[in-house]
């Protein structure tokens, strides 16, 4: 069966349409930034540009500290599994699956 519907975000014109307005909002923000005045309570809070700088600065910490902590974290592919409860019932017909006890599938 094949799925025919066809979403909004599939056409590649209106993925353009969407970045360009994401593009337009971050313009009209920096523009922003020059008319309103802000009250800050730090010195550096009023330098142009600090939040987006901050912000950046944040997500690339959290990807390297991601990452290193990924080194620790990570488990193989089959952790969870256990290679002694294959079901018996695995004929040749359907070797595609792994019949394995808590698995089960739609279509079996």
């Amino acid at each position: 069966m094949k799925n025919d519907k066809k979403y909004l975000f599939d056409d590649p014109k209106n993925v353009k349409r969407l970045l360009h307005i994401l593009y337009a909002c971050c313009a009209l923000l920096v523009i922003l930034d020059f008319v309103i005045h802000r009250h800050t309570m730090h010195k550096w809070d009023s330098l142009w540009a600090f939040y987006p700088i901050y912000g950046f600065i944040g997500c690339v910490v959290l990807v390297i500290a991601a990452t290193w902590m990924r080194s620790f974290l990570m488990r193989p592919e089959d952790y969870y599994d256990n290679p002694s409860e294959t079901d018996e019932n695995n004929d040749s017909s359907n070797n595609n699956y792994v019949n394995k006890k808590g698995e089960h599938h739609v279509d079996d």
